[in-house]
């Protein structure tokens, strides 16, 4: 499966739409970034149920300063609209593998109980 560009414009509409969606902040320019996009796309060819997405830091600077990107690449993994997951780093293929298995097995009700009880703790 092809990795969906994100951007401003479509970045809420995939992320709402998709139960599972990773994110690879990213730019042309970081070897890094070049060292782990052939690892990103051979895992969004196995995992075909899940939405892989990329953000071109350069080309949407607001996403990235959303999200408080610090250093790329960056690894989003977003749950039922929540993120549950961000790491900057090239990830080698195990290490990948292993992070999208651990984020399968996150009982999203857990999480939404917690954001839940820390917004009731912020009012």
């Amino acid at each position: 499966m092809s990795t969906v560009e994100l951007t401003k414009e479509n970045f809420d509409e995939v992320v709402s739409s998709n139960d599972f969606v990773l994110i690879d902040f990213w730019a042309d320019w970081c070897g890094p970034c070049k060292m782990f996009a052939p690892v990103y796309d051979k895992a969004s060819d196995k995992h075909g149920d899940l939405v892989f997405a990329k953000v071109d830091t350069e080309a949407q600077p607001e996403l990235a300063a959303a999200f408080q990107i610090q250093s790329i690449p960056t690894l989003m993994i977003v749950r039922d609209k929540v993120a549950i997951f961000a790491q900057p780093g090239a990830l080698p293929a195990p290490a990948l593998e292993d992070v999208i298995a651990q984020a399968r097995a996150v009982d999203m009700d857990e999480v939404r109980k917690s954001v839940e009880q820390a917004q009731q703790q912020g009012k």
